[in-house]
């Protein structure tokens, strides 16, 4: 009997210390759940390197962790109409307004920016170079040069759309005229492997590797300003959205902690990105 009792003692001893286990793994695991946030962003802040630069020095201020989910700006923003992520981080002004007075996201807030370059081989047959992107497009597009488009609806397409619809060549491109439908990177691959033309954002473009003979040709024209921005995705369209987290995360990226960090993400002492959340 005393074995029998002492056997039911531990017994008991040990499903509690089981249960008290159990319910610390598991309000362990809600939180560790609730302190993360999914950024639909573009692929320019991805393979830039600025998001392996940022996201550290954000987590070691908050705990919080991002999961960056990286698609053209159109795609991202998709994203956040669905409610697959909280919090949008990309560079294309007029669809970003778009997406707040439709409701799916809240109010957008300027944090950064850099410019755009035209990238083409150095021997630069078309005879482009110079600071007039929509003069260059034309010598594209009447030597019939190679030129490969992002195509992929992302905001540095839906910029080289503009400048062709300035040069008033929308639908007169070239023969030469490639739409890949893909990422910064893959297309730089693409213009590296075939000496294509190519418009970029100067940040991927300074942190790839795989250059050829590619150079930038066309840069400084004012037109190329590239402006990047933020929102919440609006938790009165889809509950779901991680408010808190999202909130700090934006207000992390334009504090001036945010944008110290953002201003000190250099390659070879180049500056990628100028942060001009205040302004």
């Amino acid at each position: 009997m005393k074995i029998l009792k002492s056997f039911s003692t531990v017994a008991l001893v040990n499903i509690a210390r089981t249960a008290i286990v159990s319910v610390a793994i598991s309000a362990w695991s809600l939180g560790a759940f609730a302190q993360s946030i999914v950024v639909a962003s573009t692929t320019s802040t991805e393979q830039s390197g600025l998001f392996a630069h940022l996201l550290p020095e954000f987590k070691k201020t908050t705990g919080i962790d991002v999961k960056v989910v990286a698609l053209g700006t159109g795609q991202a923003i998709d994203m956040g109409r669905r409610g697959d992520a909280d919090v949008l981080f990309v560079h294309d002004k007029v669809a970003e307004e778009k997406v707040v007075a439709e409701g799916f996201a809240v109010k957008r807030l300027e944090v950064m920016y850099n410019d755009f370059v035209l990238i083409g081989p150095k021997a630069d047959p078309a005879k482009l170079r110079g600071n007039d992107i929509v003069e260059a497009l034309k010598k594209v597009a009447t030597a019939n040069a190679e030129f490969i488009s992002r195509g992929d609806k992302s905001g540095t397409h839906a910029a080289e759309l503009r400048f062709w619809k300035d040069a008033g060549l929308s639908d007169k491109t070239g023969s030469g005229y490639k739409a890949c439908g893909c990422g910064m990177g893959p297309a730089l691959n693409m213009a590296s492997s075939s000496n294509a033309y190519v418009l970029a954002d100067r940040g991927t473009w300074l942190n790839f590797k795989n250059r050829g003979d590619l150079v930038v040709l066309v840069e400084g024209d004012k037109r190329l300003f590239n402006q990047y921005g933020v929102m919440l995705v609006n938790p009165a369209k889809h509950p779901q959205t991680k408010v808190l987290e999202g909130q700090k995360f934006v207000d992390w990226l334009t504090s001036s902690t945010g944008q110290n960090v953002i201003a000190s993400y250099k390659i070879g002492g180049e500056q990628l990105f100028f942060p001009n959340a205040a302004k």
